[in-house]
């Protein structure tokens, strides 16, 4: 994979279409990740199936079924072969509401035991077998992918989004009443060593990413609210609004450089703001609020040319 970023502006923004459409499923997906060094993508779908796709080529690589558990909120590892996938079905009877799983031979490497309710935020350490988890019954794990036990636990209001940043040192945790807590990775059971809030938004928050240069955080709300963090001081830079999409939390990103964001509506509207100017660059109807993802990942790797995209019919 290329190293080298194309350099975005408005118009190169506003120049972006579809190169390809997936269609080998029609359904929902709840999840996406991209591989963190390779060209692939993993979906988690409606109809509890993992799908593993070579973006660079727009090619499915592989289905697996998972019945038993269900498929929801998923992540890769390092190795292009690995996931993480969160359960939907029996958590509170079997508590199996991690399961660690090779696409190469279709096999769960391990359980993880401990979360009650639904897994609704999901990140892999970027720098090692670390991972963390946030759920519905209040509370955020952290795990090792060696070993079954739960590292650590921390106990929280409300439903939590969880993040690594870039360099994996930092985590942040956001919380009810638009609390954001930082914590040092390595020293984390001694509590946070800062407490952002978001002035003047109650709602949860769905998701919470950093940039790639550690310098912003973006959150998404359960009310369709976008807001940029400075990461450093926690003054709001920006926030942007989305229409109301009724059984649809809206997920946003940065463009890898930090000078975008993208997100998608559930009336598939695709929407791109430049946080420099705080205004919307466009807004243009897609299939779906995921395609953004797709393009923006490769564009911003120095692969314009070869736009994928992802047709799940959000």
């Amino acid at each position: 994979m290329t190293s080298s970023l194309t350099e975005l502006d408005d118009d190169l923004v506003r120049s972006m279409s579809i190169g390809a459409v997936f269609s080998e499923f029609g359904g929902k997906i709840h999840s996406i990740d991209f591989h963190r060094k390779d060209d692939l993508l993993v979906t988690a779908s409606e109809d509890d199936s993992v799908r593993l796709y070579d973006i660079a080529n727009a090619k499915l690589l592989k289905t697996t079924s998972h019945k038993k558990h269900g498929t929801d909120r998923i992540c890769f590892t390092h190795h292009p072969s690995s996931v993480i996938c969160s359960s939907k079905y029996n958590l509170e009877s079997t508590g199996e509401s991690l399961r660690y799983l090779s696409m190469y031979d279709n096999r769960c490497i391990r359980y993880f035991k401990g979360h009650k309710q639904r897994v609704v935020s999901l990140c892999m350490s970027p720098i090692n077998d670390s991972f963390m988890s946030g759920s519905l019954d209040h509370s955020v794990r952290i795990w090792d992918l060696r070993v079954n036990a739960c590292q650590g636990i921390l106990r929280l209001r409300g439903r939590p989004a969880v993040a690594y940043d870039q360099q994996g040192l930092v985590f942040a945790v956001a919380m009810e009443g638009g609390a954001i807590k930082l914590f040092d990775s390595r020293s984390y059971d001694k509590g946070p060593f800062d407490t952002f809030l978001v002035g003047g938004d109650t709602a949860e928050v769905c998701d919470i990413k950093f940039s790639n240069d550690g310098k912003s955080m973006l959150l998404t709300t359960t009310n369709n609210n976008i807001y940029i963090l400075d990461a450093y001081g926690g003054e709001k830079r920006c926030g942007f609004s989305l229409e109301a999409s009724p059984g649809t939390t809206i997920e946003a990103t940065f463009t890898p450089d930090g000078k975008y964001v993208v997100a998608g509506s559930g009336g598939g509207t695709m929407h791109a703001w430049s946080i420099e100017m705080k205004t919307e660059v466009f807004p243009i109807f897609y299939y779906n609020m995921i395609l953004v993802y797709i393009i923006f990942y490769l564009i911003l790797k120095g692969r314009f040319e070869f736009d994928r995209c992802l047709n799940p019919h959000l």
